[in-house]
């Protein structure tokens, strides 16, 4: 699917208030339930000639029980703490992968010097060699000892340049020395950071598990449909912050154009709507949210940190007026959610667990900020 082409403002607005509109209404109604049942439709009087009947009582809900609206909201919350430890959990992952690479580097430049301190040991054991079977005294002092004015000088500039070699030698030795002794630190300090990521991953894997159990456990008592009820009740209230957010006029002044590596992104996004989340995927059947945004970059051209709160932190950011298709929108004040704009005020994004790749208005959760991979 191409960029979305921009349309008038007032145009888009009204298409996303129709869309949502439409969506409400053809919603269906909630089913019969003790917690969340529509009041009981009055029944007809009886004919005259039967006895008169009491009307059905009116179903009340249990006492303590939650509202369906009540419900939405713990549900979202629940996965919202599963996308922060997502995120947690993948930057845990991903600092352990580069560390493991520098370990490897590490053990490759070691492995090199050990051989540089066998060649070092090795000349300096022929230069030992060397000056025993000349009776304990290198040539050069042999030379430097001479009776002959021409064979002193001479010997004596073999002297000061042997001495060289050796101080050369011996400086060397030290200093490769040197270097194994900080690459056998610095490989130690990564190897505990890595160890301490693997228990954050762990941590984060455990917590994200249990999010998501508690809230599939909330939506599966659900009748069929009040399920139905629930995704209504989720997209009027996307509509309700969309509609709050336009009216600010946050978009007013945005008129920015997709670069061509933007409208890459954007194609790549939009055409892995349909498809699963799952934590911590990163396609092609599946996405987690930054996994869809890292991979739509990546696809057009540029690679970019993995998670939203990387992506935050080292991309560049823009205001709001600036913001083109294929700008990032990072959500939440922890930036546990990242969504691709695709432009006319809609984004395409990775909602949470038991929801797909879909787009959705820019002012539907609460907007931390905008930022630019390819600035």
């Amino acid at each position: 699917m191409g960029t979305v082409k921009r349309a008038s403002r007032r145009h888009g607005a009204s298409t996303l208030t129709l869309l949502c509109a439409m969506a409400i209404l053809t919603a269906p109604a909630i089913a019969g339930g003790t917690a969340y049942a529509a009041p009981t439709a009055p029944v007809p009087p009886p004919a005259p000639s039967a006895p008169a009947t009491p009307p059905p009582a009116p179903v009340v809900p249990a006492p303590g029980a939650k509202s369906l609206e009540q419900i939405r909201k713990d549900i979202e919350g629940l996965y919202r703490q599963a996308g922060s430890a997502t995120d947690a959990y993948n930057l845990a992952e991903s600092e352990t992968k580069a560390q493991s690479e520098r370990i490897v580097e590490i053990a490759k430049l070691v492995v090199a010097g050990q051989d540089r301190i066998s060649g070092l040991k090795s000349r300096a054991g022929a230069a030992a060699r060397a000056q025993y079977r000349s009776g304990g005294l290198p040539p050069g002092a042999q030379l430097a000892l001479s009776d002959s004015p021409s064979q002193f000088l001479d010997g004596a500039n073999r002297l000061r340049q042997g001495e060289k070699a050796t101080t050369d030698l011996l400086s060397e030795l030290n200093r490769t020395q040197g270097d194994l002794e900080r690459y056998a630190k610095d490989a130690g300090a990564l190897w505990q950071k890595m160890e301490e990521n693997r228990a954050k991953q762990e941590a984060a894997k455990k917590e994200i598990e249990e999010k998501i159990k508690a809230a599939e456990e909330l939506e599966n008592k659900l009748e069929a449909e009040e399920k139905a009820r629930l995704l209504q009740l989720e997209q009027e209230a996307q509509y309700k912050a969309q509609t709050q957010w336009l009216s600010t006029g946050a978009l007013k002044d945005a008129k920015g154009s997709a670069t061509d590596a933007g409208k890459r992104a954007v194609q790549f996004a939009t055409a892995q709507i349909g498809k699963p989340y799952v934590w911590g995927a990163t396609g092609p059947g599946s996405y987690d949210c930054s996994g869809l945004t890292s991979q739509a970059w990546l696809a057009a051209g540029k690679g970019i940190p993995r998670t939203s709160q990387e992506q935050l932190r080292l991309l560049p950011k823009v205001a709001m007026k600036d913001i083109r298709p294929g700008d990032l929108i990072i959500y939440w004040d922890d930036a546990s959610h990242v969504a691709m704009y695709v432009g006319d005020g809609a984004m395409v994004h990775a909602p949470r667990p038991g929801r797909n790749v879909t787009m959705a208005g820019v002012g539907s959760m609460p907007i931390k900020a905008v930022v630019r991979p390819d600035a």
